[in-house]
């Protein structure tokens, strides 16, 4: 769960770099490609959990959406500038936050997010709930505006439901494969903090998000209630060529899978893939959390599916990935994406995964502190795989470091990748700028230290 932050004006973006400390991270790595980078957000608030998505019928039209708040910003230049849209905040709660974006075959954007009024009991947030729930926003023009209404996934209006629980960490994801019986479908999986348990929750659209089908829990084994080591979290998918849908998430030390082949109706049993040290890091030097959740996408071309997520098997956190040929029936052992050395000291962390539908390239993006031996400035790096995820290439795409000093920088990043061309969001923080804190909240309830969300983008048309 995370903390929220402040409204923002409209206003346009472009990639004039400002740079937010003086340690350069491309010193270490070579340069992505191409690299560009814009601030999505302006600056003095906290702003974190960015999801990023592009059109399949316009590439050129991208969509940024993030916290808190529900914040869009859209691109109609293949992300050159951005512009922020006027009317994505939903209303109706006191917060709003945990977003993601998807565009599904008809072109329409989707904003989906999570709405509460109050926490429950810190890390317990079943208990003392209040109102919550799980809504989509859509847009058709590509996030310039907005539908008025938001539509219920599951929600509790009212927070005196008999059987009120909090519901958490939502993603959208569509299907847009041209060969696909299920094409057009939208879909979103998420947490259910009950008072004894959490569960992975799935539910569908047949309709361009008009309406979603009841709650389905997909989770065969119940996780712990609290919001960390041992709960379930992470919920991620990705969909095939033919619209059979492969979905993961953490639950306990495991990476748990399940499969659908009939457009999301029924699952089958959840079971274990891959074995991970826990989920949840306590202690990262100068970050308010982190965690190493797991994402999983497919290669359209030869059905290959990968799944990376981070760890501390080696003592410090690195990122791993393994891959199935096999439709997720066997799995391939780990390997380690930073091509730093081995048990040098410094931690990789919140990576994402994307593959480009295409070329079969594989890409993994992921905050990086390899150019602080003493494991406190932060680089963000862009590895990419064109050999199945056999072996990658680490590249710099920050040009500068930072320092996070308690900042909360999310629970995620988010990566797309189309063509050769890569597109990434994450936070970064601003230690010398003061966050403001939001009218009516507590001080607890506002970092101190103001973040932004930053958009790379890269070009490997030319790189072979």
């Amino acid at each position: 769960m995370s903390p929220m932050g402040l409204p923002v004006r409209l206003f346009l973006l472009t990639t004039a770099a400002i740079s937010i400390a003086q340690t350069p991270h491309s010193e270490t790595l070579p340069r992505a490609p191409g690299a560009a980078l814009v601030e999505i957000s302006p600056r003095g608030g906290t702003y974190s959990e960015p999801s990023v998505a592009f059109d399949l019928i316009h590439p050129e039209r991208l969509l940024v959406v993030y916290q808190v708040g529900g914040f869009a910003a859209y691109s109609t230049d293949a992300g050159k500038s951005f512009q922020l849209s006027n009317n994505s905040r939903p209303t109706g709660y006191r917060m709003t936050g945990d977003v993601s974006t998807a565009f599904d075959n008809l072109g329409h954007a989707f904003l989906c997010y999570l709405a509460f009024d109050h926490l429950g009991t810190s890390e317990y947030w079943a208990h003392a709930a209040g109102r919550n729930g799980i809504y989509v926003r859509r847009s058709l023009d590509g996030g310039k505006s907005w539908d008025k209404d938001s539509i219920a996934v599951k929600a509790y209006p009212t927070g005196h439901e008999p059987d009120l629980n909090f519901e958490d960490q939502p993603r959208i994801f569509a299907d847009t494969g041209p060969r696909s019986r299920y094409r057009g479908n939208l879909y979103v999986g998420w947490i259910e903090w009950q008072m004894n348990q959490s569960l992975i929750l799935f539910s569908r659209s047949i309709d361009d998000g008009r309406s979603w089908s009841p709650a389905l829990r997909i989770s065969t084994h119940a996780g712990l209630p609290r919001d960390d080591n041992g709960s379930v979290g992470g919920f991620v998918q990705a969909v095939a060529p033919d619209g059979a849908i492969y979905a993961a998430w953490h639950d306990g030390n495991q990476i748990t899978f399940t499969e659908s082949h009939d457009g999301g109706q029924t699952f089958s049993p959840s079971r274990p893939i891959i074995e991970t040290a826990p989920p949840y890091f306590s202690d990262v030097t100068g970050v308010y959390r982190v965690d190493g959740f797991p994402q999983i996408a497919i290669d359209p071309q030869d059905r290959r599916l990968y799944v990376t997520w981070s760890d501390y098997r080696n003592g410090d956190i690195d990122v791993f990935l393994a891959s199935s040929s096999d439709r997720g029936r066997h799995w391939s052992p780990p390997i380690r994406v930073n091509d730093d050395p081995l048990h040098d000291g410094t931690d990789q962390f919140f990576q994402w995964l994307a593959v480009d539908e295409a070329t079969g390239d594989v890409y993994v993006q992921f905050y990086d502190r390899r150019a602080d031996s003493g494991n406190i400035k932060i680089g963000f790096t862009l590895a990419r795989s064109t050999d199945g995820g056999r072996s990658f290439k680490n590249y710099a795409w920050s040009e500068n470091s930072f320092e996070a000093k308690g900042a909360f920088l999310g629970d995620y990043t988010w990566l797309a990748a189309y063509n050769h061309r890569v597109y990434g969001v994450w936070t970064e923080a601003l230690p010398n700028v003061m966050a403001q804190v939001a009218p009516g909240a507590e001080p607890s309830e506002a970092p101190r230290i103001s973040t932004l969300i930053r958009f790379g983008s890269a070009d490997f048309s030319t790189t072979r």
